[in-house]
């Protein structure tokens, strides 16, 4: 069995031994590194290349969620265990949209923390089977969205611009870099450049406004968005659907 590398990052010393007790019995697990400092952790996430990091928010030098932001800049694919002694939602939105699959208060037992590792690197069939279903459902109802406006699907642009809306859903960030960090994605996993991916949407929602929908553009999003011959930007457009389908996931 292949051990994935783990960086425990916590400045409690009585609860780093707790977490090396109960990932080290593990097998499936090696531990990579260990710091209570946020810089000296940001130098060992580099270093080591972990799939996981049990992240605490109080470190010495840099805090938690400073080490949080400089991975997701950094595009770090670790998956990360986010431990705090705050209730805050602020705190823990900002950490779950920064990609943390887990936000566990404090005080929390170290076997805990090891069982939440372990469903990250072990998907259970019945997650997988959930997570399947949730990304048909995506694309389910980004498709019913295209249809009702008028996008039709034999065009390149209404591929591209569904991956981009699920990105954006994925990570709402994204939509404030889609030159450099959404169009090259996109053109790679198509086998094509980021400039044909910009023009192809811009083509895509261009013709869905062409077609003189934007009463339903309207009805759709609840609100007098557009009017007349006013169209969207790619990312405004890419925004604004992505939010609808946040929106609803969150009701």
């Amino acid at each position: 069995m292949k051990q994935v590398e783990i960086l425990i990052l916590e400045s409690n010393d009585a609860f780093v031994r707790e977490l090396k007790d109960q990932l080290g019995s593990r097998e499936e697990f090696h531990i990579c590194g260990v710091s209570g400092d946020g810089k000296e952790g940001l130098e060992l996430l580099r270093s080591c290349n972990p799939g996981v990091v049990i992240l605490s928010l109080l470190l010495k030098n840099l805090d938690g969620l400073t080490v949080l932001e400089t991975a997701h800049r950094e595009e770090c694919k670790a998956e990360f265990i986010v431990m705090g002694n705050f209730a805050d939602d602020k705190i823990i939105n900002r950490a779950i949209e920064l990609g943390a699959r887990y936000y566990l208060m404090k005080p929390v037992s170290a076997s805990v923390v090891a069982d939440r590792a372990a469903e990250l690197v072990e998907p259970s069939p019945v997650r997988e089977a959930v997570e399947r279903r949730r990304a048909g459902s995506m694309d389910e109802r980004i498709s019913n969205i295209f249809i009702s406006i008028g996008i039709p699907p034999h065009i390149k642009g209404y591929a591209y611009l569904r991956e981009a809306i699920k990105m954006a859903v994925n990570d709402p960030h994204v939509i404030n870099n889609v030159t450099k960090g959404l169009y090259p994605v996109i053109g790679e996993t198509f086998q094509t450049t980021a400039s044909k991916v910009e023009r192809a949407i811009r083509h895509a929602i261009e013709v869905a406004w062409n077609r003189g929908r934007t009463d339903a553009v309207n009805a759709i999003f609840g609100a007098r968005v557009y009017i007349g011959s006013e169209k969207p930007t790619n990312s405004e457009f890419i925004a604004l659907v992505a939010d609808k389908l946040i929106l609803e996931n969150m009701g």
